[in-house]
């Protein structure tokens, strides 16, 4: 069973730059692709940003030029790099590990962007 534990978020003024983590644990096999997914309260979510284990990359358009999605595999951990934030990112942000084998989600933390 492959358990994701996410970790970073928390509120920062606008303009202001976060760091997301997500660690995971268990045995990552035939992966498909990492991924990022936000969700604002009463809004469905949405995928942020993707990551293919042949190091391409997709990203919302309103998140292009200011986050940047990577890994670490000694650490078995997803990152999340957001700079420039604005209000309008505010939201849970979930990181997903899709495999051939199953789709796995982290609980979630809260991104808080101020005016």
């Amino acid at each position: 069973q492959v358990r994701l534990m996410e970790s970073g978020g928390g509120l920062v003024q606008a303009g202001g730059s976060l760091r997301l983590s997500c660690a995971a644990s268990g045995i990552i096999y035939r992966v498909r692709d990492l991924a990022w997914y936000r969700q604002a309260p009463g809004e469905q979510r949405e995928l942020v940003a993707s990551l293919t284990m042949d190091g391409r990359t997709n990203y919302a358009d309103s998140v292009k030029g200011r986050f940047a999605i990577s890994k670490d595999n000694v650490e078995n951990t997803l990152y999340l790099q957001m700079n420039s934030l604005e209000p309008e990112d505010t939201g849970v942000y979930y990181c997903n590990v899709n495999l051939v084998g199953g789709n796995y989600w982290g609980q979630g933390t809260q991104v808080t962007v101020s005016s």
